[in-house]
This record gives structure tokens, sequence and C-alpha cells, in this order.
């Protein structure tokens, strides 16, 4: 979503040319069109919202002329369009039946008001802070309720007070429709449902405009009896001043902040979305609310209709090529013109041709996306409630119900731990209690009730992998340990979590980082006394099976989640890069390269040697595999810090072999000249003297410098590297600090960013 910056100051049109302040002028020739556009979008909306909301026809356009100038003056956005939105329509039509227009005048001035207020204290982002999943639901129970209402000012009667006794009275009214009104409606209806169907030289014209304009001339001449706008004056005689309520002074103070929380949350949403359409300056979230506050304590006290940022509108604003605000203001005062010297007009519009029009409005609030994803993410309840909430009950309860509800399920998804206890297959195994999630005391019912689960005198591993750890819990699981222990089993607990079981014992409980560590070595998860031998029955001793215990974790734990990345290699591999290790253990090729499965094809031999005279068919073969066979992109030879094999050579260099057998001895011949070309001063080994490697590491390094040379010399890789066919890196990988280092036949490169700086 994108973020304004409040204290950064940003060009008003991004699309000027560097160095230019823009003007009002600066881009007319864009913005006068687009002006015209939304115009014409504007004019039969602000009249359909009017007539929906029970309100003075006038006040719509009041509200429309108030929002282009004043919002598009003083708001953070620069392209959104304001004025009467279907968003609070059942609010105002509420409002007019309880407390009549004057006063529901004065409420839109007083939740302007309230908006200043919010904007001059900075607090805008935090207006953002509702679920999606409210505020899509929220809409579509604003269309249900504006549909229900409008099909029986379609059908030539009266709509009720609320969406309930519109619905109960729709076989009513259906059956004593007037002909003529459904007939125009189903018209206006028609023709917007066709209308993107149609060539594009006639979609330049607005679909709504066209529309009211076609079915209001044909009802003058075919219907000239059924019930049309009526008004007396012109704009400026619809002006009307507030008045305070007389009494219930609570549910006015409510109806205002209903007004100013519905009308900011969506402007601001409508803002972003309007943001996400063009690539101008972003908007400036407090100072949208002030400008919208201030739209609303104008139109308040002229007597129009409750402003809010309009997505349509805005949308056509953008669509229509505007590039500044000056679009937004422009459309306000052709508004204003309109309504004082053509006002006559308006009076020939049948209501059921707004009818039509507005079942077409409240339709489009119902998006079948909306619904499709919330019931992906689990929020089908939460939108379900809230939509229900707000046609059955009113806007304000259902949007505060369902803001309730989302949060409850929050908590429940954020505390909500996964307990499972899995019972073995055969006897002689133990027992399995998966632990995953949040856990806090919240959980610790459920923890104790799958914990006691387990039978007395059974082994039991213990999985735990929590995100969020208290001390509560972590008491309640120790003494189940105890209690388990105490029946003469054992107790294993292996974490795979972000935080450590044993911080939660005095250390105040918290989020940590994610731990990405794929493959731990054996002894970090081993139960205690596992880590050597065992003894059977007779005395006698037994190889540990810990390959056989890490074979069972991966089967628990990983297993699923690698099928998937190695089912398309069942027929065959396609490694880009063979990957030439010394066969240390502490060395993980894939590890550090963060390669999977069929990514590396390794040659694994003692101090990563590579033979160019033939000496080692083992060697060649890989080389002559990889390249021809596979067709690798390119070869890495790695060695690492601390290496035997460099220093059994150092030893032997200095008089000390170590007796390792004749083929030991032999296989050192191919390290040899690294030892030689370390003591010649080799600028790999001045490279890394001078970053403060010992000299067993610098021996390391220059091996690897060497091992290059070697494979430009092979007779299966040189020319493959003389070709640009094939490619030869070195790698050094540091054991002490887990840092990888570039080895080149020049020197060394820090690999690591943070090092690359320091270096």
């Amino acid at each position: 979503m994108p973020q304004s910056n409040e204290s950064a100051t940003v060009p008003t049109d991004s699309h000027s040319p560097p160095g230019t302040k823009p003007t009002f002028l600066s881009n007319l020739g864009a913005d006068l069109p687009a002006s015209l556009v939304v115009f014409l979008v504007a004019l039969p909306l602000s009249l359909g919202i009017a007539a929906a909301s029970g309100a003075p026809v006038m006040a719509g356009l009041i509200a429309a002329a108030v929002g282009g100038i004043v919002a598009g003056s003083l708001g953070g956005s620069p392209l959104q369009v304001s004025g009467p939105a279907a968003g609070l329509t059942v609010v105002v039509a509420g409002l007019v039946d309880e407390f009549g227009w004057q006063v529901t005048c004065a409420i839109t001035a007083a939740a302007g008001v309230v908006q200043l207020l919010m904007g001059v204290s900075r607090i805008g982002r935090a207006a953002l802070a509702v679920s999606p999943v409210v505020v899509k639901a929220m809409l579509a129970g604003i269309g249900i309720t504006i549909i229900l209402q409008q099909l029986h000012v379609l059908l030539g009667g009266q709509a009720a007070g609320s969406a309930i006794e519109n619905l109960t009275g729709l076989p009513a009214a259906i059956t004593n429709v007037e002909l003529h009104s459904a007939l125009l409606g189903l018209a206006v209806v028609a023709i917007l449902l066709t209308w993107k169907f149609l060539p594009a030289a006639v979609r330049k014209i607005p679909g709504p405009l066209a529309a009211v304009v076609a079915v209001t001339a044909v009802s003058v001449a075919v219907a000239p009896s059924v019930e049309r706008i009526s008004f007396s004056g012109s704009i400026f005689d619809a002006l009307a001043l507030p008045s305070l309520p007389d009494g219930n002074w609570r549910a006015a103070a409510m109806a205002v902040i209903t007004v100013a929380l519905i009308a900011s949350i969506e402007s601001l949403l409508s803002a972003v979305a309007v943001d996400k359409m063009h690539g101008g300056s972003r908007t400036k979230l407090n100072r949208e609310l002030v400008g919208q506050g201030s739209a609303n304590v104008v139109s308040g006290m002229l007597g129009g209709l409750p402003v809010t940022g309009v997505i349509v509108r805005s949308a056509t604003n953008v669509e229509a090529g505007a590039k500044s605000r000056t679009s937004a203001i422009l459309h306000g005062v052709w508004v204003l013109v309109f309504s004082a010297l053509f006002a006559g007009l308006i009076q020939l519009i049948p209501l059921s041709v707004l009818a039509g029009l507005l079942l077409v409005i409240g339709a489009k609030l119902i998006k079948i996306a909306d619904i499709r994803t919330s019931l992906r993410t689990g929020d089908l309840l939460v939108y379900s409630v809230t939509l229900i909430c707000v046609v059955a009950l009113n806007l304000l309860e259902g949007v505060i119900i369902g803001l309730a509800l989302a949060a409850l399920c929050v908590l429940w998804r954020v505390l909500r731990a996964q307990i499972q206890a899995h019972a073995p297959s055969a006897e002689a195994l133990p027992w399995r209690v998966t632990i995953a999630g949040s856990c806090s005391f919240f959980a610790l019912p459920r923890l104790n009730r799958v914990l006691h689960s387990v039978p007395e005198g059974r082994d039991v591993v213990v999985e735990l992998n929590a995100d969020y750890l208290d001390h509560a819990f972590r008491e309640a699981l120790v003494a189940w340990q105890k209690q388990q222990r105490n029946t003469g089993a054992s107790v294993t607990l292996e974490e795979h979590g972000t935080t450590a079981f044993s911080d939660a014992e005095d250390n105040t409980p918290q989020r940590q980082d994610p731990r990405e560590f794929p493959l731990p070595p054996r002894t970090s998860w081993l139960p205690p006394g596992d880590g050597s031998t065992s003894e059977d029955d007779d005395g006698g001793r037994l190889p540990l099976r810990s390959i056989l215990l890490g074979i069972d974790k991966y089967h628990r734990r990983h297993a699923d989640k690698v099928r998937p990345l190695v089912q398309d290699l069942t027929e065959g591999q396609n490694p880009d890069t063979l990957f030439v290790a010394c066969v240390d253990s502490r060395v993980n090729p894939n590890l550090i390269t963060s390669s999977g499965p069929g990514d590396l094809l390794t040659l694994r031999n003692i101090g990563n040697v590579v033979c160019n005279d033939g000496s080692d068919a083992s060697i060649d073969s890989a080389l002559s595999f990889a390249v021809k066979g596979l067709s690798v992109d390119s070869v890495v030879v790695c060695g690492h810090s601390n290496c035997g094999a460099m220093k059994a050579v150092i030893a032997d260099a200095e008089g000390a072999s170590p007796d390792m057998g004749d083929g030991f001895d032999a296989w050192l011949e191919h390290a040899r000249p690294s030892y030689y070309a370390l003591v010649a001063g080799h600028p790999v080994a001045v490279a890394a003297s001078a970053e403060g490697y010992s000299r067993l590491d610098q021996l390391s390094m220059v091996n690897v410098a060497l091992q290059l040379r070697k494979l430009e010399e092979h007779p299966v890789t040189g020319p493959a590297l003389a070709s640009g066919q094939l490619q030869a890196t070195g790698l050094f990988y540091d054991i002490c600090t887990a840092r990888v280092v570039l080895v080149t036949p020049e020197g060394i490169e820090q690999l690591d960013p943070s090092m690359a700086v320091r270096a």
C-alpha cells in the first residue's frame, strides 16, 4: 500500500518539468478536458445520491461543487475528486429521517470539524488501521441497502426506512408496479450494462450521463406523467443554514462521529487506491483529512450532503488524463455553473431514472472478487457478519461488530498454538508431541490436555516450533517433562522456532527474527547421551544410530517440503555448476551457496585438488561428465579454513610428515605446489596476510588459486574456459566466521557486504 511522507516536500505535480514550480494553469491543456469528463459523470451521480438520501436534490450538487473546489484545493491527493458518495447514503437517510434536514447539515459540519482535528493531530495513517475485509463488506452492505431501497422507487413506489422493511415490502411493490416508471428505470440499467460493448467513439461519452439524458428525453415524449425531481429555484435558493438538534444530543454526537469516521476512511482508502493508478505525487494523508474536513464544514454550512473522496470520479479523472488538482477544482466550478444556469433541466429527470442509475452503482459495490478473496484468506465469516449487520442494523453498528470480530479472529490466529500428540506406529518408537505457533498462557488448557493424553512411561519427542513463548507455557511444559521422566520415560525437546525455550525462564517474552538455518548439526538436536554409543543387553558397544534418528527427523519435518523440489528431477538432472570441495565434514556446499537439489554437481576430495596430468581417473571422469555430459556453466573450487590437508602439507614440508599411510602421502603430492607458491610470496598469500588470515588459511587460499590454473590446463576444462563456454571461480569458506571469500589468481575479495565495506 502506498505511503505518504508527511514531512517531505513533494511537488504538487510530478509531471512538471524539473526545476519548474507547478501553477494552476501549468497543466490546463490536460486538466480542462478531464474536468469536463468528471463533471459529466458527477452530475447524475450527485442527483441520484441526494434522492436516495432523502435530502433536497440540490444538496447533492452543493456537495459536488464544494467537494471539487474546497477539497480539491486543500486536500493532500492531487488527483482525487470529492463529492457526495454512495457509501454515506444509508447514514444520511437515517439522519434525515431522525433529525430532519437542517440538523443533518449541522451534523455534517460538525463531522468536518472532527476530520480537521484528526488531520491537524496527524493521525491520518491511524485511520487506515481498518481491516480491508470489513471495508469491503461495508461497501457490499451499502450496495445491498441501496438496491433494496431503489427497487421500490424504480417500481413507482416509496422506499421504507430500513433495508429489512424494503425487503419484506418488495412483493407488494411488485404487485402495485407503475409500468412506465419501471420501464424507464430498466432502460437506464440496460444502457449502463451494455455501454462497455459499444464502439470506443461512443464510449467517450460517460455512460451515466448518456443513460440519464437519453431515457429522460424518451420519458418527456412517452411518459409525461411519471414522478420527476422537483424543487424550486436555483442552487443559490437551495442554500440552507444548519440548525442544532432539539434534544437527543447523545444520538447527534454519535452521528457526528459516524459521519466523520466513515467519510475519513472512505476518503483515505480512495486516495490510496488512486495513488496506485498513476505515477505522480503520493497522497499526504493528514492533509487530505484537513481538505475533506474543510469541505464538510463548508458543505454542511451551505446545506449540502457530506463530502468524501469518491473512487468512481477519481478513477475517471485519472483515466481522462488529469495531471494536477486543477481538474478536480474545475469540475466543481462546472457543477456550480450548471446548477445556477440550467437548474430547470434537472426537473425533467424521472425519479425512476435515477433509481436505475443507483441500482447499477449499488451492484458495483458488491464485488464477487472480494467474496472469493475472503474465502481464500479465511475471512469469510468476518465479511458475512459485517455485511449482514450493515444491512440488518445500521452502518456504524455493522462496522463496529465487523471490526470486533476481525480483531477476535486475529487474536485467535495469533495466540492459538497448534498442539498435537502423535502415537507411534510401533511400540518401541517414542510418542511425538508437536507444538507450533504462539505459546502463551492462552494455550495452557490445550497443552495440558494433549500432554496428559500421552501414556505414562512412554518416551516422548517434543517438537517445539514457537514464534513466541512465555514463562507460563515453559513452566507447564517443564513440569510435565519432570512428571513424565519420573515414570521412567525420556522426554527429548527439539527446537525449530524463532524463539528459544531457555529464554522464557528469566527474560521478558518477545518475538524474535526468524532463524533460517535448514541444516543444523545433529549435536544441536540429539537427546542427551546419544552423542557417542549405546550398549546392548550383553554389555557390548553398539554404534550410535544417530543417522537413523536424523532420517526419522527428516521424514517427520522435511520430507513433505523437499518432495515438491525433487519431483521434477525424477527423470534426470540439469545442474549449472560443478562444485569441487574438500571432504571436510564442516563444509556444506548447498548451505553456503543457498542452493537445493539438482543445482550443484559435487566433487569432493582431500584438499579440493584438481589433477591435469591424467593421474586420477575419478577427477578426470567427473570433469568430463560435468562439462561434456551435463554442459555445466561453471566450475567452483572451494577451500576452507583450518584444513587438515593443508596442515599435513605444512607438516610434511617442515619434516613432520603425518603417518596416515602411503596413499595419503601420495595424494598430498597434488597440493605440495601450493606450499611452494606460498613460500614464494603468491599474490593471494600477500592479500590474505594483509587481512589477517593465518599462514594455514593463506595456504588454503593459494591452493584454490593453483587449482584454478590447473583447470585452465586440463584437456577437458581448458578449451571450454578459453572459448567462454565455461567459467571457473575460486572460493574460501572461513568456518569460524561462516563467511565466504572470493579467491582470484591476483588476490581475494570479501563477498559479505559488511566485510567488504570494512575492508
